[in-house]
């Protein structure tokens, strides 16, 4: 059927936290407009109406709802229809719709109208448009029959004061709020499954992150490092973009592996890096750190253990994974893409250096006497310690002056 000229295809967003937040609603909303324009191609437009946003935009539709069921703070998405409210160009868009998806059905397909009217001035009912619309594309597409609890197509009909929507899908988005409406936190990124998981978790209750990761060449390679860059590119687009920091912390790791006891090596190591996390948080500005721990998966994650390497900075440390299983986390991991990459063959410092029994329930006293053994000095710069790469809102890396490989 020919699209009458009237007829926009646009993208239906559907929010639901941001509606509760009262007075601070707008500051939510415009927070998302910029967060779903960063993913979008170029000259795309996104429109706030009446608790709906309409993406207008040019490309592959599919292209285009991938890159937006990634944002958070989205709820779900629908490609629709718009056609003025009249009766001869809804109907014309409804059995359009129709017809695009029994034509992708091999045999018997059964569906069902879903009618909302929004707009009180029109002369229809809810009711009386599922009857209308429903009995007029029963009639005009063959092969059609109707399904009222379990239909192969729920056909949407919204009539709002702008115009008339027609839907036959529903994306799932990812929930939660956007991206920066919470503040920002410092994600320590190892190559493994737990760490991405965990600075996914924060980014959907609205914190912008950063990520840090160390490595300790030669003992881990460039494929290591490459895992965490990956990782970083994958999180960018439900991130509105990633900054991902390295530090070289080879000398570091070899001065606790000569001069600790080895039982507790593992938790001097882990204090160290959450020190050295701590100043580049400070350093940008950053108001909390984020780790993939789970209480009691492995021997660095007793309570006696995090409560010691909580000691060694002020700032806040966030677990979002602590009451999670593996299971959990890998169903997670899966389901953000994640995993594949996580799984790769090539191990981070935590995972080298790890000795054969570390010591599960530390107390303070001791280790703070290891670490003075061990004589850990930082840099007086928080900038000579790191290098960082920059990835924009679509995973792409920013080739500029903080690409140490330039």
């Amino acid at each position: 059927m020919q699209q009458d000229a009237r007829t926009e295809n646009v993208i239906l967003v559907r929010f639901g936290e941001i509606a509760l937040k009262k007075q601070n609603r707008g500051e939510f909303e415009r927070r998302l407009v910029h967060n779903m324009k960063n993913v979008l191609p170029q000259g795309a437009k996104v429109r706030r109406e009446s608790g709906r946003m309409y993406v207008t935009a040019v490309g592959n539709e599919e292209e285009l709802l991938s890159r937006l069921r990634r944002v958070f703070g989205i709820v779900s998405l629908s490609p629709a229809l718009r056609v003025p409210v009249d009766d001869e160009r809804i109907a014309a868009a409804a059995l359009q719709v129709a017809e695009a998806a029994a034509g992708e059905s091999d045999g018997e397909f059964t569906f069902k109208i879903e009618a909302r009217r929004a707009d009180k001035t029109y002369h229809r009912t809810s009711p009386d448009i599922n009857q209308w619309l429903g009995a007029h594309v029963l009639r005009n597409v063959p092969g059609l029959s109707v399904d009222l609890h379990e239909p192969d197509l729920r056909l949407q009909a919204e009539i709002r004061p702008d115009g008339a929507y027609l839907m036959g899908r529903v994306v799932q988005g990812p929930g939660g709020l956007p991206v920066g409406s919470s503040g920002r936190a410092l994600a320590l990124l190892s190559g493994g499954i737990d760490s991405p998981v965990a600075a996914w978790y924060m980014m959907k209750r609205g914190l912008k992150m950063e990520a840090v990761h160390f490595h300790t060449p030669p003992f881990t390679g460039p494929r290591a490092q490459k895992k965490a860059e990956d990782l970083a590119a994958r999180l960018a687009p439900s991130n509105d973009g990633m900054v991902l920091h390295l530090f070289h912390f080879t000398s570091l790791q070899e001065k606790i592996s000569r001069n600790c006891p080895e039982r507790l090596s593992l938790s001097v190591m882990r204090r160290t890096m959450l020190r050295a996390a701590e100043r580049l948080a400070q350093h940008r500005g950053i108001g909390a750190l984020v780790t993939g721990e789970s209480l009691g998966q492995v021997a660095s994650q007793t309570l006696e253990n995090l409560i010691v390497t909580n000691a060694s900075v002020d700032m806040p440390v966030l677990r979002p994974l602590v009451g999670l299983d593996k299971d959990e986390v890998v169903q997670r991991a899966r389901s953000i893409e994640t995993y594949d990459i996580s799984i790769r063959p090539h191990e981070d410092c935590c995972t080298l250096f790890v000795p054969a029994h570390p010591k599960t329930r530390p107390s303070l006293p001791e280790v703070l006497r290891a670490e003075d053994n061990a004589a850990l000095n930082f840099p007086e710069n928080p900038e000579e310690m790191f290098m960082s790469l920059e990835f924009d809102a679509r995973g792409d890396l920013r080739h500029n002056g903080a690409d140490p490989r330039r």
